[in-house]
């Protein structure tokens, strides 16, 4: 009896400290309908895309450049830590009646080293997006994170909320110049996309 208690114990032991390892794997992280929207990604772009000239927005996707552009994707990765300026860009109404192009002006946000991944923080705005950067390919890094909303000031857990939910893709496009692409958000667009740029 006292072996066997002595094994389980151990047994217990082993589990808890594999468990302490953080995932640095996206596709063990994200939800299935995450998945599915990371996978369709480049769909919901030209769709949103589509949607937006329809609505007399060609000139302004134009005036934007690679940041528009689906396949403007250069590499490498990792984006480098620190401050940015981010201006959100949304593609695309999601229903009847809203608006199919819109542009913010730029908020300030933070990437930070968070052991193999990295942390990433909207600091200001009604919507914030938290979350983490993966590894994911030479073109590009995952996110994975949460939307908080207000004047709340603590985010929810990734997976615990699907509206809340943001899955999307980083990409270099230019020098200096990043882009967060997030395919079918489950607020008002098809398409958000956040110009990612170092403050100066």
């Amino acid at each position: 009896m006292r072996c066997l208690i002595l094994l389980a114990a151990l047994t217990l032991s082993a589990c808890a400290h594999t468990s302490v390892a953080p995932a640095t794997d996206w596709r063990t992280v994200a939800t299935a309908n995450d998945r599915e929207r990371l996978r369709d990604w480049r769909k919901a772009f030209v769709m949103a895309l589509e949607q937006a000239r329809a609505a007399g927005h060609a000139a302004d996707i134009a005036r934007e450049g690679p940041l528009l552009d689906p396949d403007a994707a250069l590499g490498p990765v990792p984006i480098p830590n620190g401050r940015y300026k981010c201006r959100v860009i949304k593609v695309g109404a999601k229903r009847e009646g809203m608006l199919d192009f819109i542009t913010y002006p730029a908020f300030d946000c933070s990437i930070a080293q968070a052991g193999q991944l990295q942390d990433f923080r909207k600091l200001t705005g009604s919507q914030r997006h938290i979350g983490q950067f993966y590894p994911a390919d030479p073109l590009r890094q995952a996110f994975l994170g949460t939307l908080v909303l207000g004047d709340e000031i603590r985010a929810m857990q990734y997976g615990r909320d699907q509206d809340r939910d943001l899955a999307g893709w980083v990409e270099r496009i230019g020098d200096n110049r990043w882009r967060l692409i997030l395919p079918y958000p489950h607020f008002e667009s098809n398409l958000d996309v956040i110009e990612l740029v170092p403050e100066a």
